[in-house]
């Protein structure tokens, strides 16, 4: 008899074996076909951005008639963002990614089919909220990932966000010269429905992956698929559950990281080189170049984030990344000197690098698909607030003491990742290993994933 038992062990190892190997190959897939969709999103609006000043030109816009043109972007997105939120949780953000993929390949080739500035803004409209609503679906899709993995991989996505950005922003400068506005964004709906059909096929043949405590109820004693107990109890999941008033607060705090991220991204987008030119005498070349530093350092900080993540856990890399941010800032808008001014964006990058994405990761562990949307609207709101608050401040005061704004919302990001330190440390489903235990998984064995993420919250 122990021998019967010990070869029925035996063989059930291999099949335990190969169906672990089975869904970390899913899970591979999956991975894989998510971080072409976020390089694919900053390729096609860097290609859009590039072109901006011939579309101008071609439909006869003042600057002014262009500025409101360039708000249907944001308007769509910001409209779309919470609506996406709720088509994620009833229908899966898997096909909506595929959905939004598409209607966002199409529309960027709309701009420069138009000859008027109202036109523009009708047509800009339908690209934001296409941009708008694939930003909320592939960051849901890709919090229920890092919450099957218990790794904090999220930076990652975001870094091939940027590495998507840089790529399709250097491309339109090459072919700026030889190819029409028209020709150029064109290619771009192409390249986007070919990338989104390969990358698609893929996404909609993944199913959605389950945390593995969730995944505990449903153990299968002899590989059958069936769960051990017809009426076992599960744990609420918040994919399909409605946050209770707690967590609803807990994700506006951190839409509040996200905003004060955004901010800081789109105030040194739009008035980094002209404080550089303008404050400090650089040389154009040398001002454009401000910003690039900036870019670079975030995506370099995002493309080490996930280690950083594990070697700090959340909350201190909250805290570090804007106490670091905010120090950056300080000094690229005070320094007298240019080469410090640079130096002082850079390290600004390296701080924010990694705020959006823990951020929009712990909003839509607290709160599923809507935590996701309501996250993303608050940063996408921040990156609108942030130009034009610098102005408004620089006509007041000065560009230079304007931008020291970017410095005190760091600040404060650092301390609301403080203020959430108990949360992120007891409740993080991808290891909290400064704030929770010994190891970068001690946070994901005491509570994990989009189901007890919020549940947690409640105990504490």
């Amino acid at each position: 008899m122990p021998l019967i038992n010990k070869a029925r062990k035996h063989n059930a190892v291999p099949g335990r074996r190969n169906h672990h190997n089975r869904d970390d190959a899913d899970l591979s897939r999956l991975r894989t076909a998510l971080t072409v969709f976020f390089a694919l999103d900053g390729f096609v609006f860097a290609g859009w951005v590039v072109r901006i000043p011939a579309v101008k030109e071609q439909t006869g816009a003042s600057a002014s008639a262009l500025g409101l043109a360039l708000l249907g972007v944001s308007a769509g997105a910001v409209v779309t963002m919470m609506l996406t939120g709720r088509l994620c949780r009833r229908y899966g953000s898997h096909p909506v990614t595929v959905v939004c993929g598409v209607l966002l390949s199409l529309s960027i080739a709309l701009p420069p089919l138009t000859h008027s500035a109202l036109a523009l803004g009708a047509v800009l409209l339908v690209f934001g909220a296409a941009y708008g609503g694939i930003n909320v679906a592939f960051n849901s899709a890709a919090v229920d990932l890092v919450a099957a993995l218990r790794r904090p991989i999220m930076p990652s996505f975001h870094a091939a966000f940027s590495l998507g950005g840089m790529v399709g922003a250097g491309l339109g400068g090459l072919v700026a010269g030889s190819l029409s506005p028209t020709q150029h964004l064109l290619g771009l709906t192409v390249i986007g429905l070919l990338v989104t059909a390969g990358a698609g096929r893929v996404l909609l043949r993944c199913p959605v992956p389950v945390p593995p405590d969730t995944a505990a109820g449903t153990d299968t004693a002899a590989g059958t698929g069936t769960a051990a107990g017809e009426g076992a109890p599960r744990r609420p999941d918040a994919r399909t559950r409605r946050p209770d008033v707690r967590t609803r607060r807990l994700v506006v705090v951190f839409g509040l990281i996200a905003l004060c991220t955004a901010y800081g991204e789109g105030a040194l987008a739009d008035w980094g080189a002209l404080h550089l030119e303008q404050d400090l005498g650089a040389h154009p070349g040398v001002a454009a170049a401000g910003y690039t530093c900036f870019a670079l350092a975030m995506t370099i900080g995002r493309l080490t984030g996930t280690r950083l993540l594990e070697r700090l856990g959340l909350s201190r890399t909250v805290v570090a990344g804007g106490t670091m941010a905010a120090a950056g800032m300080l000094l690229g808008s005070l320094s007298p000197s240019v080469w410090a001014a640079l130096l002082g964006f850079a390290v600004a990058g390296l701080g924010l690098a990694n705020l959006f994405p823990v951020a929009v990761e712990r909003a839509g562990a607290l709160a599923g698909p809507s935590g996701v949307a309501t996250a993303s609207t608050l940063g996408y709101g921040g990156m609108l607030l942030g130009p034009p608050a610098i102005g408004f401040m620089a006509d007041w005061f000065s560009l230079s003491t304007a931008l020291t704004s970017v410095a005190a919302l760091a600040a404060v990001a650092a301390a609301i990742g403080y203020g959430t330190r108990r949360v992120t440390g007891t409740d993080s489903g991808t290891g909290d290993a400064a704030d929770g235990g010994a190891d970068g998984n001690s946070g994901a064995r005491s509570g994990s994933g989009a189901s007890n993420g919020a549940d947690g919250v409640r105990d504490t």
